[in-house]
Protein backbone atom coordinates (compact mmCIF):
# COMPACT_ATOMS: atom_id res chain seq x y z
CA UNK A 1 0.00 0.00 0.00
CA UNK A 2 3.01 2.65 0.26
CA UNK A 3 4.35 1.74 -3.08
CA UNK A 4 4.88 4.81 -4.88
CA UNK A 5 3.15 4.02 -8.02
CA UNK A 6 -0.37 2.84 -6.26
CA UNK A 7 -0.04 6.29 -3.50
CA UNK A 8 0.46 8.63 -7.29
CA UNK A 9 -3.13 6.19 -8.86
CA UNK A 10 -5.28 6.39 -5.92
CA UNK A 11 -3.99 10.58 -5.90
CA UNK A 12 -4.67 10.84 -9.70
CA UNK A 13 -8.08 8.70 -9.19
CA UNK A 14 -9.25 11.55 -6.45
CA UNK A 15 -8.31 14.48 -8.58
CA UNK A 16 -10.06 13.24 -11.38
CA UNK A 17 -13.22 12.31 -9.05
CA UNK A 18 -13.29 16.03 -8.25
CA UNK A 19 -12.57 17.19 -11.80
CA UNK A 20 -15.18 14.89 -13.09
CA UNK A 21 -17.17 16.55 -10.53
CA UNK A 22 -16.53 19.98 -11.20
CA UNK A 23 -16.39 20.03 -14.99
CA UNK A 24 -18.40 16.83 -16.20
CA UNK A 25 -18.19 18.57 -20.28
CA UNK A 26 -15.07 17.23 -20.55
CA UNK A 27 -12.22 15.44 -19.08
CA UNK A 28 -8.91 16.95 -17.49
CA UNK A 29 -7.07 15.43 -20.84
CA UNK A 30 -9.22 17.00 -23.12
CA UNK A 31 -9.25 20.17 -20.48
CA UNK A 32 -5.39 20.59 -20.55
CA UNK A 33 -5.67 20.73 -25.02
CA UNK A 34 -8.09 23.20 -24.64
CA UNK A 35 -6.36 25.37 -22.17
CA UNK A 36 -2.57 25.11 -24.12
CA UNK A 37 -4.98 26.09 -27.07
CA UNK A 38 -6.24 29.00 -25.96
CA UNK A 39 -2.92 29.91 -24.11
CA UNK A 40 -0.84 29.85 -27.23
CA UNK A 41 -3.24 30.02 -30.11
CA UNK A 42 -3.54 27.19 -33.01
CA UNK A 43 -0.79 24.50 -32.82
CA UNK A 44 0.13 21.31 -34.88
CA UNK A 45 -1.60 18.31 -33.46
CA UNK A 46 2.10 17.30 -33.25
CA UNK A 47 3.14 19.95 -31.51
CA UNK A 48 -0.11 20.16 -29.21
CA UNK A 49 0.64 16.85 -28.60
CA UNK A 50 4.60 17.66 -26.99
CA UNK A 51 3.13 20.68 -25.17
CA UNK A 52 0.37 18.46 -23.27
CA UNK A 53 2.92 15.94 -22.38
CA UNK A 54 0.67 13.55 -25.02
CA UNK A 55 2.09 10.86 -27.43
CA UNK A 56 0.85 11.06 -31.08
CA UNK A 57 -1.74 7.96 -30.64
CA UNK A 58 -3.52 9.98 -27.35
CA UNK A 59 -3.49 13.16 -28.42
CA UNK A 60 -5.05 12.12 -31.62
CA UNK A 61 -7.73 10.53 -29.88
CA UNK A 62 -7.97 13.27 -27.98
CA UNK A 63 -8.57 16.10 -30.50
CA UNK A 64 -10.91 13.94 -32.49
CA UNK A 65 -13.17 13.57 -29.55
CA UNK A 66 -12.81 17.69 -29.12
CA UNK A 67 -13.57 17.92 -32.65
CA UNK A 68 -17.09 15.77 -32.33
CA UNK A 69 -17.98 18.13 -29.26
CA UNK A 70 -16.97 21.14 -31.36
CA UNK A 71 -14.82 22.16 -29.12
CA UNK A 72 -11.81 22.26 -31.56
CA UNK A 73 -11.34 22.63 -35.61
CA UNK A 74 -8.23 20.93 -37.70
CA UNK A 75 -7.18 22.62 -40.77
CA UNK A 76 -4.19 20.92 -42.93
CA UNK A 77 -1.46 23.02 -42.74
CA UNK A 78 -1.10 25.50 -45.87
CA UNK A 79 3.00 25.04 -45.87
CA UNK A 80 2.54 21.14 -45.31
CA UNK A 81 -0.36 19.35 -45.98
CA UNK A 82 0.41 16.11 -44.32
CA UNK A 83 0.73 18.52 -41.03
CA UNK A 84 -2.65 19.06 -39.46
CA UNK A 85 -2.94 22.47 -37.35
CA UNK A 86 -5.98 22.19 -34.16
CA UNK A 87 -7.59 25.57 -33.19
CA UNK A 88 -10.17 26.11 -30.79
CA UNK A 89 -14.21 26.53 -32.12
CA UNK A 90 -16.10 29.79 -30.57
CA UNK A 91 -17.68 27.11 -28.26
CA UNK A 92 -14.20 25.81 -26.68
CA UNK A 93 -12.72 29.15 -25.82
CA UNK A 94 -15.82 29.64 -24.04
CA UNK A 95 -15.97 26.47 -22.22
CA UNK A 96 -12.12 27.39 -21.01
CA UNK A 97 -13.15 30.86 -20.49
CA UNK A 98 -15.75 29.82 -18.26
CA UNK A 99 -13.83 26.87 -16.64
CA UNK A 100 -10.09 27.65 -15.92
CA UNK A 101 -11.21 29.54 -12.38
CA UNK A 102 -13.46 26.58 -11.62
CA UNK A 103 -10.23 24.43 -13.14
CA UNK A 104 -7.38 26.14 -10.64
CA UNK A 105 -10.11 25.48 -7.31
CA UNK A 106 -9.89 21.69 -8.54
CA UNK A 107 -6.23 22.10 -8.24
CA UNK A 108 -7.25 24.10 -4.75
CA UNK A 109 -9.54 20.87 -3.61
CA UNK A 110 -7.05 18.52 -4.35
CA UNK A 111 -4.18 19.63 -2.54
CA UNK A 112 -6.86 20.86 0.54
CA UNK A 113 -5.99 18.04 2.50
CA UNK A 114 -2.36 19.76 3.15
CA UNK A 115 -0.96 22.87 4.31
CA UNK A 116 -0.46 25.82 1.88
CA UNK A 117 3.33 24.82 2.67
CA UNK A 118 3.24 21.03 2.71
CA UNK A 119 1.65 21.76 -0.99
CA UNK A 120 4.25 24.17 -2.38
CA UNK A 121 6.57 21.16 -1.24
CA UNK A 122 4.75 18.80 -2.85
CA UNK A 123 4.01 20.46 -6.01
CA UNK A 124 8.30 21.13 -5.88
CA UNK A 125 8.65 17.37 -5.38
CA UNK A 126 7.09 15.89 -7.91
CA UNK A 127 8.57 18.11 -10.31
CA UNK A 128 11.94 16.53 -9.61
CA UNK A 129 10.37 13.41 -10.62
CA UNK A 130 8.93 14.55 -14.36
Amino acid sequence: DDQIGYVLRRVTQRHLAIFAAAIPEVTTTQFAVLARLAEVGPLSQNHLGRATAMDAATIKGVVDRLAKLGFVETAADPDDRRRLTVSLTTDGAAIVSAKVATALQVSDDTLAPLTAQEATILKSMLLRLT
